[in-house]
């Protein structure tokens, strides 16, 4: 094919709309991300404040019924990735220029069939964004809760959480590590079914009061 050619379909290839497009596949959530952009727009949120991030275990935080005596930020997006919060970083995380930031994700990108390095990748990647723009804010990452109805993936959800603890390790000071894992498992190492919805999934109100009490020394 001469050159010229192979040039016009690469271009092509890179043109809105291709199939090929890299944001394609984070079109999905254009439509609850607008919706969060209309909702800080009505409440007004102040700079500088406590931002949540992450999946669903975020998105269903009722964070003042949690923390009444904070203004705190909930920008959560059920179903969402690790990458999906990086893609979408300006408008949850960056716009804000929070001095804290709680981050939840991952669970649901071993649960799609990535790798523990694939997921540790991904997480810092998400750090290197937040550290460009806000580089004094303290991000504290919640790891990937061990649950019945994903306990097959547990040893894939572990790995990725050892290695992004390590990756923490480094900068302590501004990225912690907030282990609500081993509260989580009963006396026979598995997870304590008490604390999650009939779908032993998603937290229910006790799910949620512990990890309220291990987040809350964190916040202040």
């Amino acid at each position: 094919m001469p050159r010229c050619w192979s040039l016009l379909l690469i271009a092509a290839c890179c043109m809105p709309g291709s199939t090929d497009e890299p944001d394609a596949k984070f079109a999905r959530w254009q439509k609850e991300i607008a919706a969060i952009g209309q909702r800080d727009a009505e409440q007004k949120p102040p700079q500088g404040t406590t931002v949540f991030v992450g999946s669903s275990s975020i998105r269903l935080w009722d964070l003042k019924k949690s923390f009444p005596d904070q203004t705190l930020v909930n920008h959560g997006f059920g179903g969402s990735t690790i990458a999906d919060s990086l893609h979408f970083i300006e408008p949850l995380v960056l716009k804000l220029k929070p001095k804290i930031i709680v981050f939840y994700a991952g669970d649901n990108d071993i649960a799609n069939g990535l790798s523990p390095q694939q997921v540790h990748e991904d997480f810092q990647a998400f750090v290197k964004g937040v550290r460009e723009k806000l580089p004094e804010s303290k991000l504290v990452y919640i790891p990937i809760k061990p649950s019945p109805s994903r306990w097959k993936l547990y040893e894939k959800q572990r790995e990725a959480n050892r290695l992004i603890q390590q990756t923490m390790a480094k900068d302590s000071g501004r990225l912690v590590y907030l282990d609500i894992v081993t509260p989580m498992l009963g006396g026979d190492g598995q997870p304590r079914p008490e604390l999650f919805q009939k779908d032993m999934l998603h937290l229910n109100e006790a799910g949620y009061t512990l990890w309220t009490k291990l987040l809350l020394p964190e916040l202040k």
